[in-house]
């Protein structure tokens, strides 16, 4: 599912299978705060549906809410909180015009940016610490990954070069210093070598080998220490083979293996959905539609019925 899923959440992909407490780290609350439409610190259960176009948000209250927004099989899912209220902003980048649709959930107005060019993929973060998503694609070309973020604290650009046209993005707070940090994951000579992440902070460029060539990215803070920590998820030989996740703590640069989801059917939706401040095992099931999340904390394990079978689970937008 690897090729499937490199489209980072294109909502073409939702017609086949197609994954706190009190943390400082600003970066990593900005993960949650994309899914969490009610501004109670918890992450909420979001799918697209392709035939309607329309957003389908379940609320850790109890309620919903639905908006039409979107076009199927041009658009990527590129939901984050780019007015910094806390509360996440639904958004899409639309490839063949590099346009960016975004309604900000503190005036429920919406705006249209053109940042990037068809064949660029979205990489919308907090880039400069400011609490506020920002716009950002990634170019690959002449062999090389090009960085284009736009950073809202200033309405200025950049573009940096990092990584190879090969590489699989991977950007992340590392550092816990509030700024993602740009990062790849580097494959290997085959789908079972061992791959490497090459990150650079703000201070320091490191390079960890760590999972192999095909597994999915599939980053959080897992051991809720502010950082970034790197996470893999390896399919199976089979459909009906179960998922693996590997996680390497950086609280202790130890890892954590856990079987979780099924390779044929599920796409992964790693989120905070209690507000603990830690990343939950999750997974979005394209044959029952609906999800299930497991917290290794206290080891609570909650089904989730939101969505049919084509929908696609936006969580899933941050599987690389």
């Amino acid at each position: 599912m690897r090729s499937s899923l490199a489209g980072l959440g294109r909502s073409v992909l939702a017609a086949m299978f197609v994954a706190v407490l009190a943390i400082p780290s600003a970066a990593q609350v900005s993960l949650r705060d994309a899914f969490d439409s009610d501004g109670d610190d918890k992450a909420d259960y979001y799918i697209f549906r392709p035939e309607n176009s329309r957003w389908y948000i379940l609320r850790s209250g109890g309620t919903i809410r639905q908006q039409d927004w979107g076009v199927p099989n041009e658009d990527w899912m590129v939901p984050g909180d780019y007015d910094g209220d806390g509360i996440g902003d639904i958004a899409v980048w639309r490839e063949t015009t590099g346009a960016w649709y975004r309604i900000f959930s503190t005036t429920n107005t919406f705006t249209i940016h053109i940042w990037g060019v068809p064949g660029d993929q979205p990489i919308a973060r907090d880039y400069d610490g400011d609490g506020k998503t920002d716009m950002a694609v990634v170019r690959r070309t002449g062999g090389n990954m090009i960085w284009y973020l736009f950073y809202s604290s200033t309405n200025g650009f950049e573009g940096r070069q990092f990584g190879l046209a090969t590489d699989y993005t991977a950007p992340g707070d590392y550092d816990g210093d509030g700024k993602f940090d740009l990062a790849v994951q580097r494959p290997g000579a085959t789908g079972t070598s061992e791959s490497t992440f090459y990150i650079q902070t703000t201070t320091a460029f490191t390079v960890i080998p760590f999972g192999q060539s095909n597994d999915l990215v599939a980053p959080g803070d897992w051991d809720g220490d502010g950082k970034t920590d790197i996470a893999v998820v390896r399919e199976g030989s089979t459909p009906t083979s179960n998922l693996t996740w590997y996680v390497r703590r950086s609280s202790d640069s130890q890892m954590t293996i856990f079987t979780w989801g099924v390779t044929g059917t599920d796409l992964l939706a790693q989120n905070d959905y209690d507000g603990d401040g830690k990343t939950e095992y999750g997974i979005w099931r394209n044959s029952d539609g609906k999800f299930y999340v497991f917290n290794p904390v206290n080891g609570n394990f909650n089904v989730v019925n939101w969505g049919q079978p084509n929908d696609f689970p936006i969580a899933s937008y941050d599987t690389h």
